[in-house]
């Protein structure tokens, strides 16, 4: 299974209830990072300057 799919999978899981979602929104943030290749400006840990 690619990042892609992975996403869309857990998109499928989003209820729409804030407080419920809040560790799929995170693990989704996640998976578009890797696959975009993403990471704060001036920064060798990801994720590390958004705090996710």
């Amino acid at each position: 299974m690619n990042i892609k799919e992975e996403i869309e999978i857990l998109k499928s899981k989003l209820t729409g209830d804030m407080m419920n979602d809040m560790s799929i929104r995170d693990q989704i943030h996640n998976l578009e990072m890797k696959d975009k290749g993403v990471k704060p400006e001036d920064s060798h840990f990801d994720c590390i300057g958004c705090g996710s």
